[in-house]
């Protein structure tokens, strides 16, 4: 398994229609964890870039990580994705 997050260059070849998993962890700066945002499985890599970015508060975002085809994208990686000219979905006003 490697891990795709640190890098800072373009991720090529991300296969969005793939099956995710997402595991939020829990900010250590913040005393609330977030209800509802334990584990996920997802059935497209999409939905689960989207939940990380759109529904996720962004204080947990840095601990989070989501793992595609035993690829594993930490926060900014899933930010990437996210912002990545391949992404196929609508995207919310401002992320």
């Amino acid at each position: 398994m490697t891990n795709a997050s640190v890098l800072e260059e373009p991720i090529v070849g991300f296969d969005y229609s793939a099956e995710a998993e997402l595991f939020p962890t829990r900010n250590r700066r913040s005393r609330r964890q977030p209800i509802g945002f334990g584990y996920r499985r997802f059935a497209h890599a999409a939905h689960a870039v989207r939940f990380a970015i759109e529904e996720l508060p962004s204080e947990f975002l840095l601990g989070t990580h989501l793992q595609v085809d035993e690829e594993r994208y930490d926060g900014p990686g899933i930010h990437r994705l996210y912002e990545s000219m391949d992404y196929p979905l609508v995207r919310r006003g401002a992320a």
